[in-house]
């Protein structure tokens, strides 16, 4: 499948997403700061990746953390993972948070995020009397155990 994105102005000269391996679930997002973005521990500052694209009906893409990024810094993807509806055409931003103890510096062309698509399907819901019943019922959080 081809999807169509646009280069913005401030993401000229950058790489354009693609998957690290042949097998990658998720493409590269880039940052597309002008100069270095501080992140300081405990604050969440919202990164460009100067593009826009346009998903096709029935898909959506989800912006996701970096493992690397979260396990060497504590940074990761605030609102993970963040949705890209089918019929959004602004510029993908990250919200990225800084868990770790020390600041961290974001740079422009920086691998920041991932970017997965989606097929989804739309549902109705339709309000019932009761549902049917199942082993687990109504048993949440913890129910199940750990191990």
């Amino acid at each position: 499948m081809r999807i169509p994105i646009k280069i913005l102005e401030h993401g000229v000269g950058l790489a354009i997403p693609i998957y690290a391996t042949e097998e990658s679930a998720g493409l590269d997002l880039r940052a597309a700061v002008n100069g270095d973005t501080l992140i300081k521990s405990g604050e969440r500052v919202l990164i460009p990746t100067g593009m826009s694209m346009a998903l096709p009906v029935g898909f959506e893409a989800q912006i996701r953390p970096r493992s690397g990024l979260a396990y060497k810094h504590g940074v990761t993807v605030l609102n993970s993972p963040g949705t890209v509806d089918s019929d959004y055409r602004g510029e993908l931003k990250v919200l990225l948070i800084n868990h770790g103890k020390e600041d961290f510096v974001v740079e422009r062309g920086m691998r920041i995020a991932q970017l997965v698509v989606h097929k989804c399907e739309h549902v109705v819901l339709e309000v019932v009397d009761s549902l049917d019943e199942t082993i687990r019922s109504e048993n949440g959080y913890g129910s199940t155990g750990v191990r």
